[in-house]
């Protein structure tokens, strides 16, 4: 890693774990407190984690 795009690869890998915590706090606070269950809200997970890649490999592949 080198340059700028290596410390924004370094800094979506190091974002990635508090993000999904907070997506399944999220989620989980959806389902106690609002009208959803976290059995039809769990795709939003997936989402989360596609986006999360997608933008991992953007600044990976802009250096």
């Amino acid at each position: 890693m080198n340059g700028a795009n290596g410390v924004q690869g370094s800094l979506m890998r190091a974002m990635r774990g508090p993000i999904l915590l907070i997506t399944v706090g999220t989620l989980f606070a959806i389902d106690h407190v609002g009208p959803y269950a976290f059995s039809t809200t769990w795709p939003a997970l997936l989402i989360v984690i596609g986006v999360m890649k997608l933008l991992e490999r953007a600044t990976a592949s802009a250096s």
